[in-house]
């Protein structure tokens, strides 16, 4: 059974950062595609960054280029969002992500993913 859970999230003033982590379990994690996605009150789910299998390669959304950091350690099974510059319309439930096969590049649609946590919540307060 995988198992994705998020942590890290909270309220946080507009410039400020903040550290989500993704500790996944249930299978090989470092065989995986991860991705990070948001949905923000009344608005649908949107992608945020996602990251390759080794690692090397990660691509982000426009409005959170040059502000946001994805990573991995396929040693700890752990995806993490680096969030600095933080701003009001960031506000939004983040979930972790990981697909069902090991694609070549990073992916951002929301279908190519199987397996979601329960998401963490981040307030920027202004």
């Amino acid at each position: 059974q995988v198992q994705l859970v998020e942590s890290g999230g909270g309220l946080v003033q507009a410039g400020g950062s903040l550290r989500l982590s993704c500790a996944a379990s249930g299978r090989t994690f470092s065989s995986y595609n991860m991705g990070w996605f948001r949905q923000a009150p009344g608005k649908e789910r949107e992608f945020v960054a996602a990251i390759s299998v080794s690692g090397r390669s990660t691509y982000n959304t426009d409005s959170v280029k040059g502000r946001f950091t994805i990573s991995r350690d396929n040693a700890k099974n752990t995806v993490y969002l680096q969030m600095n510059s933080l701003k009001p319309e960031d506000t939004a439930v983040y979930y972790c992500a990981t697909t069902d096969r090991n694609y070549a590049t990073p992916r951002i649609r929301p279908t190519d993913y199987s397996y979601w946590g329960q998401g963490t919540q981040v307030t920027v307060s202004s």
